[in-house]
């Protein structure tokens, strides 16, 4: 299914990727993603229009399943604050987990799977600036909902302001809920398990950990079932993007002349290109285990020899090219 590299990779990884060069390209693009929320903080006003907008819309169409899982949470306290600390945590701890399991085992697959992840992450920042959405826990009490994160607050590290530890809620953007990336992050984490995970228990934890992230980030009121939506069809456009993406990454590094660690090509040994051949320059050859070239210059096709031409030659004269070790011409 995950086949976004190019025919030559699925044999063989391009570079051999190395973990000092991986985690800082993943903390840069986290960096940059949660900058980008803060930015993004768009006007109330218009992040509460916009909430009230998809609760109408998803009440038109019956589709408003927040209301009764939010008053479960609310009401039973032994669902309700295990969801919290999922909320809270499996988004940040789950989703680095996978990627180091493919980058350990799964390394063919971890390039395509990583741009995968990125990709879809750059573009639900992009909707956070454009569509702020009040979440429906911030929205006034007469809607009905109930901030479960703040009503269990004194079971966990997080306070009134999502899963932002206490104090820390100035570092957080609370109307950037659409679309919603717990779900989308969830939705890619569960693919990969699903495909590469191989036992029966990796399949049933690829279908459940989605599924089950869908309901908390509803039962906590803390996202419309729309955003959900929207999460799975950013996850949608960031995998058909990949394969353009992963293009435009290898001819920007051609043209900039940047060497991947390890290259490997398919069926390689390691030898440089090139290496079958003792030609390295026009006019000039090396012999079998030659390292530097002694300039000998490639003689030229002989002429027809006259008769009795070797009368004259030099007794005991050695062939040319002797002495340089290159073999003698076949008699």
């Amino acid at each position: 299914m995950l086949r976004t590299d190019a025919p030559s990779t699925e044999a063989a990884p391009r570079s051999r990727l190395r973990w000092w060069t991986e985690l800082p390209l993943i903390l840069l693009v986290y960096g940059a993603y949660s900058a980008g929320r803060l930015l993004a903080r768009g006007d109330v006003t218009s992040a509460v229009d916009h909430g009230l907008a998809i609760l109408r819309v998803e009440k038109f169409f019956f589709l408003n399943a927040e209301h009764p899982l939010n008053r479960l949470f609310t009401r039973e306290p032994w669902i309700g604050i295990p969801a919290d600390f999922w909320y809270a945590s499996l988004h940040y701890m789950v989703t680095p987990a996978v990627l180091v399991w493919l980058f350990r085992s799964r390394a063919v697959r971890y390039r395509a799977a990583r741009t995968w992840l990125m990709t879809s992450t750059f573009i639900g920042l992009i909707g956070f600036t454009l569509l702020p959405t009040c979440p429906p826990r911030l929205l006034s009490a007469s809607h009905g909902f109930v901030d479960t994160m703040a009503q269990y607050s004194d079971y966990g590290w997080w306070g009134g302001e999502a899963s932002a530890p206490r104090g820390l809620g100035g570092m957080t953007n609370q109307y950037a809920a659409m679309p919603s990336l717990h779900c989308g992050w969830a939705l890619w984490c569960g693919v990969m398990l699903w495909m590469y995970g191989g036992t029966r228990l990796t399949k049933v934890a690829g279908v459940l950990y989605p599924l089950i992230t869908t309901i908390v980030v509803m039962g906590t009121a803390n996202h419309y079932f729309l955003d959900a939506v929207a999460g799975f069809v950013v996850m949608g456009i960031g995998f058909l993007l990949t394969r353009p993406v992963l293009r435009l990454a290898d001819t920007l590094r051609a043209r900039l002349g940047v060497r991947p660690f390890g290259l490997v090509s398919g069926g390689s040994t390691g030898a440089p290109h090139g290496a079958g051949s003792s030609i390295v320059s026009a006019g000039c050859q090396t012999s079998a285990g030659e390292r530097i070239p002694r300039q000998r210059k490639v003689p030229a096709v002989p002429a027809p020899a006259e008769p009795g031409a070797q009368a004259g030659a030099e007794p005991g004269a050695s062939p040319p090219g002797a002495e340089d070790g290159a073999p003698a011409a076949a008699r």
